[in-house]
């Protein structure tokens, strides 16, 4: 009886893994890509809006499931709306560059990060969620932190009008 067990379950164990793709197949594909050299990563970040609820934000130079495309990192990005000195802070992470090799395009509400150094290569574009003065934007970048500040615009508020009616 033990016998018909184990037969059965090494039948079951080889079709079952047969159906799966062989790992070795997968790292020979990854060391044919001359274009895309690691590191690969992808992560996500959670910080607390202004709101109290938890903003998740994905990051990386590839996506799950899917094989890297690019040797150009995704830097991790926070915003921060400061209400009391009236600004929006992005912080973007972006260690292995000098502040020369940094390019900061502000156009239609979308910030275009990108920096090149060497084998470091990072871009990503941020839309601007917030009502900011374009062209009040600063820049700095210090130790591989790079913090752009923008102004708050304030909205105009609606003050009405009454009508007569004739």
């Amino acid at each position: 009886m033990t016998m018909f067990f184990d037969s059965e379950f090494d039948r079951i164990f080889k079709r079952m893994s047969n159906s799966f793709f062989n790992i070795d197949d997968i790292f020979e594909e990854f060391k044919g890509k001359d274009s895309a050299s690691g590191p690969y990563y992808y992560g996500y970040t959670m910080t607390v809006g202004p709101d109290g609820k938890p903003v998740v934000k994905e990051y990386g130079n590839i996506k799950p499931g899917l094989l890297p495309t690019s040797d150009t990192r995704e830097p991790i990005v926070d915003t921060i709306v400061d209400e009391k000195e009236k600004v929006v802070k992005l912080i973007a992470e972006m260690p292995g560059v000098e502040k020369t090799d940094v390019k900061i395009v502000v156009e239609n509400k979308i910030l275009d990060l990108s920096a090149t150094h060497d084998e470091k290569k990072y871009h990503v574009k941020v839309p601007l969620k917030h009502k900011v003065d374009e062209s009040s934007v600063k820049a700095s970048y210090k130790n591989g932190i790079l913090q752009i500040v923008f102004k708050l615009v304030e909205e105009e508020k609606s003050k009405g009008k009454m009508v007569e009616v004739e």
